[in-house]
């Protein structure tokens, strides 16, 4: 402790050895705790006798896509989204890792990545140039600015899923999804 009562020094923040991934452990023998229903929620394991009088519950399997992501847009066309986000939900299914990302973050990577398509686009049909509004000189496209600012995000919340995936994922696979995810929104684009 300092002089004027702070705390300064000790461990910086993300300092030393990464966390080495679940399907890593196991592979090496390590000891690796691995996150089930049980270890969710000790307290509701049920008997089924306990169940006599109880409603017949059925599972939703993906939950719905909030009503934004498929959204009409300025141009007549549907956003597009919540294509994207039933995508990386059966990508996070096969995986057994739907239950530990939440439904709004997966949202939040669907709605910001077609958006950058949508910036993608737009560059596309009106080129890397635009005409300022007072002097009508050229300046560059602010959709080149907004694309970069929509791939970025998009980057950060899919690190983050991707890394909640790497943690907790029990099975070894190779390959980046979002490089597939990428191919068919543009491909299922060009028939609208």
């Amino acid at each position: 402790m300092a002089k004027d009562g702070t705390n300064r020094g000790g461990r910086r923040v993300r300092a030393g050895d990464k966390p080495q991934p679940l399907a890593d452990k196991i592979s090496a023998g390590k000891a690796a705790k691995v996150l089930a229903a049980p270890d969710l929620h000790p307290e509701s394991m049920l008997e089924a006798s306990d169940l006599d009088d109880a409603a017949d519950l059925y599972g939703e399997d993906m939950p719905t896509p909030s009503d934004y992501l498929s959204a009409r847009q300025k141009d007549g066309k549907p956003l597009g989204a919540d294509v994207l986000f039933k995508e990386t939900w059966k990508w996070l299914k096969e995986r057994g890792c739907e239950k530990f990302v939440n439904p709004r973050l997966i949202e939040a990577y669907a709605q910001a990545f077609t958006r950058y398509i949508q910036c993608e686009e737009a560059i596309s049909t009106y080129g890397l140039l635009g005409k300022h509004p007072t002097t009508g000189g050229a300046i560059a496209s602010p959709f080149v600015q907004m694309s970069q600012s929509f791939q970025k995000q998009a980057n950060l919340i899919w690190y983050e899923i991707f890394d909640i995936v790497k943690q907790n994922c029990t099975t070894a696979f190779v390959g980046n999804p979002q490089d597939d995810i990428m191919e068919a929104l543009l491909s299922g684009r060009k028939g609208r």
